[in-house]
């Protein structure tokens, strides 16, 4: 009983190449998904609630780098931050960034809000 040692290659090829066909038609079907969020997709979504609420809007944005209880990672802490920045720092932080953080991650009308929050964190 001799078996063909190429068939196990080939079988995995054929699934390699089917892999990434379907993967790249799946990347072009959230192509527009993408583009949305990058054209301000959030804006129009926050926009429609009415309300800016910074504690959703850290833990979906800003909890990767800083950290769920606030605690620091990748991001400083902000435990006692604002004892040790004003608001007007904190503001300017978050609006223009600072070291690893990019600016503008939080819409300038929704900066205030933000900066009170986050002084408020012990």
């Amino acid at each position: 009983m001799n078996r063909n040692p190429v068939v196990p290659f080939i079988l995995i090829m054929v699934f390699g190449i089917g892999l990434i066909f379907f993967l790249s038609v799946k990347g072009l079907g959230d192509s527009d998904e993408v583009a949305k969020e990058k054209k301000g997709g959030e804006k129009t979504e926050q926009a429609s609630s009415g309300e800016f609420d910074p504690k959703a809007y850290f833990q979906k944005t800003c909890a990767s780098c800083h950290g769920q209880n606030y605690e620091g990672g990748f991001g400083p802490s902000l435990k006692g931050v604002g004892e040790k920045k004003s608001k007007a720092e904190i503001k300017k932080i978050i609006t223009q960034g600072q070291g690893k953080m990019p600016p503008g991650l939080v819409q300038p009308e929704n900066a205030d809000q933000m900066a009170a929050w986050v002084s408020k964190i012990k």
